[in-house]
């Protein structure tokens, strides 16, 4: 209704007069909006270029047209509220323009330079002298950073918890070397493409690096097992591997994860080089999905053992992948799914066809029946099931002598 419409138009009108609450509005708003807000008058020309609002930049869609001035001009206006800027893509922003946004963002905690290709050692030195607080430093593709920008943030920039310096294949052991010494708190080592490294810098990155979380050495062709052993005994943490493109591992790795990192989450880059893999224990690895199961069960046609017990996330359908993969028929011998609440009788008959099946492990599968495994056992008559079952309470003893076993622990 009319009325209606006019105190909509009040009140709208009233909120957007008010300097405080347009600015808490402005807060909300991208970097094109507010450009377009400060246009519509002088007061909101104030509000709207305010530092305040600019506390996260994005300037990804405008790469093309974004060169050094405009990231001085930024860094001007925003100073000590900027915390978050990305020039992902801006080629035309160098060292110098740079350089003046450390001076004049100190409290920076998140800068994304990812495929700014004139940024070199110079542009990680200033933000080494200004910027202390800094978190999050994307290099990746700027190919000319060196070890000499590693030993920079090293010394000035020690609370990075992650670093992206993909493609950027000047850096060696050295420059690792230096950044992990210094930088304790690492959490991501984002290092594709950087063929230069060797065991030699995972060495030091395992013995440094005790919060690491997520490492990408994808195409780094020189590691082997050595190398990556030692990163699963210094980094319990770790839940993201990927190894991709790394030809000298072997499934000696997979058992070193297995043993040394229970939060592991993704580990399916391995499975596509470990194409003889026999044997792999994920047990108590609490964060392990079907989507490992779908791996293994596409590149992995030799498995003959596997722990899942305490994989709490696995389900039918991963059972399922596995039980029509290629290892099921004649390959699979044993698999452990105790402790696995998620499973059902369902994942007994995904499994009845794997016919070289001789044990299985189903402690604390609350929903497995005992009906589920009969029917199992019609397929594979041999099979070894030890499972659990809650007792029963027993009927009020009438007389008679009692039963010298256990009612509670079934081997089937």
């Amino acid at each position: 209704s009319i009325p209606n419409i006019r105190n909509t138009f009040l009140i709208f009108s009233w909120v957007l007069n008010h300097p405080c609450l347009c600015s808490r509005i402005f807060s909300f708003l991208d970097v094109v909006t507010l450009c377009r807000c400060a246009q519509v008058s002088r007061s909101w020309n104030v509000l709207a270029l305010d530092g305040s609002n600019w506390q996260r930049i994005d300037l990804f869609d405008f790469q093309r047209d974004i060169e050094g001035r405009v990231v001085e001009n930024i860094s001007k206006r925003c100073g000590g509220f900027l915390r978050k800027l990305s020039l992902r893509g801006c080629l035309g922003v160098g060292d110098s323009a740079l350089r003046t946004f450390s001076q004049n963002c100190r409290n920076i905690e998140l800068l994304s330079l990812n495929g700014c290709t004139k940024i070199t050692d110079s542009t990680c030195n200033s933000l080494s002298k200004f910027c202390p607080k800094l978190k999050h430093l994307d290099l990746a593709s700027c190919t000319s950073i060196t070890n000499l920008s590693l030993k920079a943030l090293s010394e000035g920039c020690p609370l990075l918890e992650q670093l992206n310096i993909s493609w950027c294949d000047q850096v060696t052991k050295d420059g690792i070397q230096a950044l992990v010494r210094c930088c304790p708190g690492l959490k991501g080592l984002f290092l594709k493409g950087c063929t230069q490294l060797e065991d030699e810098a995972l060495k030091h990155i395992g013995a440094h690096c005790p919060e690491l979380v997520t490492l990408n050495l994808q195409t780094c062709s020189q590691i082997t097992d050595e190398g990556l052993i030692t990163i699963c005994r210094g980094c319990h943490h770790l839940q993201s591997l990927c190894v991709s493109g790394c030809a000298n591992i072997t499934d000696a790795i997979l058992h070193a994860l297995g043993l040394n990192c229970p939060r592991l989450r993704l580990v399916l880059p391995l499975l596509l080089n470990c194409h003889e893999l026999e044997k792999m224990d994920l047990e108590e690895c609490v964060q392990i999905t079907d989507g490992t199961l779908i791996q293994l069960s596409i590149h992995c046609p030799h498995l003959q053992v596997l722990s899942l017990s305490h994989c709490e996330l696995i389900t039918d359908d991963g059972i399922r992948h596995l039980g029509s993969g290629p290892c099921a028929h004649d390959r699979l011998e044993v698999i452990e799914l105790d402790n696995c609440p998620l499973i059902t009788d369902a994942s007994l008959e995904h499994l009845k066809t794997c016919h070289s099946l001789d044990r299985i492990e189903l402690y604390d599968c609350q929903q497995i029946t005992r009906a589920g495994i009969k029917r199992l056992r019609t397929h594979l008559p041999n099979i070894k099931v030890h499972a659990y079952f809650a007792p029963v309470t027993p009927p009020p003893s009438v007389g008679g002598s009692r039963q010298r076993f256990c009612r509670c622990c079934i081997l089937l």
